[in-house]
């Protein structure tokens, strides 16, 4: 829960103050009786002293929701989300050959993107952008499911990593204005799944654009593929390790407000995607929820006053 008026909540000051109060008048109350004694009516309070602290008690809770509701208190929600583009930038660097992932961790990570344009809601605009020596977008943002299909079939792996600019060129196309139904261009909401395998080793950084995709509000979901013990087989008979470069893709995450997954094979990749489609089709909201505590206050003020009255014959 947070508050839209935090300030406010100093009001809750009174409450100790109220207490206090209440303590010292207990206080002389009980030295009074014991000045002037007198065996009915000790007998009276006796008989009553069960409970006698219920009506303050209510008067005390009804004191503390409204101080609450003075601060305008929110909680988050989770609310459907029609429309919306999301961005697939993908890995398609030399080291998506290694056959960690069976049968490669291309191959894997392309069926299992299947997963993703499925579990999206056809509403949802969904592009493509590969990242290798360079970064390229190879769809636009579409709700053509084929043609988002047809692009992740005809992926090619080529050279290094240039994963800042993939993620570049990501925020490019999430932050480009569509026109409405009214004919008014307008920003849809937006995030971006990361797939990688290794670490950026040409481009732009990374973790400046995240920094920048921060400020825009654009959440990056960031995949890692592959095991840390993961080989590419070199021409000449050597490997080379091509683990993924976790600790990048996890701060990617994080700085953005995504998530961060791992995916050490292709049924782990094919869960995340499904869960991530699932994901994406909602979005968190701040509501206010001052009239539940107003209102909460204002029945314990109420059952205090009654409680009073009904068992002293007058107000706490």
């Amino acid at each position: 829960m947070s508050f839209r008026e935090p300030l406010l909540l100093a009001g809750l000051v009174l409450v100790p103050l109220s207490l206090l109060a209440y303590w010292v008048a207990q206080r002389r109350r009980r030295r009074y009786a014991i000045r002037y004694p007198a065996v009915d009516v000790l007998a009276g309070v006796a008989g009553g002293a069960r409970g006698r602290h219920l009506p303050a008690l209510l008067a005390l809770l009804s004191l503390v929701a409204l101080g609450i509701a003075l601060g305008r208190p929110e909680r988050t929600v989770s609310v459907e989300q029609r429309q919306g583009t999301v961005m697939l930038v993908h890995d398609t660097s030399g080291s998506m050959q290694a056959t960690d992932v069976k049968p490669d961790r291309l191959s894997a990570a392309r069926e299992a993107a299947r997963t993703l344009v499925r579990s999206l809601p056809e509403e949802f605009r969904l592009g493509v952008i590969s990242f290798n020596t360079r970064a390229e977008q190879l769809s636009e943002p579409t709700t053509d499911r084929s043609q988002v299909l047809r692009t992740l079939d005809g992926l090619k792996i080529q050279g290094a990593t240039a994963m800042g600019d993939g993620l570049r060129l990501g925020v490019n196309a999430i932050r480009t204005p569509v026109t409405g139904t009214d004919g008014r261009p307008r920003r849809l909401p937006g995030a971006i799944v990361l797939l990688s395998d290794g670490a950026s080793t040409k481009g732009e950084d990374p973790r400046r654009v995240a920094a920048e995709a921060k400020r825009l509000k654009i959440p990056i979901y960031a995949v890692a593929l592959g095991t840390q013990n993961g080989t590419l087989r070199r021409p000449d008979g050597s490997t080379t390790p091509v683990p993924p470069d976790i600790v990048t893709l996890e701060t990617i995450a994080r700085t953005t407000g995504g998530r961060f997954f791992t995916a050490p094979t292709a049924r782990d990749l094919e869960a995340v995607y499904a869960n991530l489609g699932r994901g994406l089709a909602t979005r968190k909201e701040k509501r206010e929820i001052t009239a539940a505590f107003a209102g909460g206050g204002l029945a314990l003020l109420l059952a205090g006053l009654v409680a009073g009255l009904l068992r002293n014959g007058r107000l706490p």
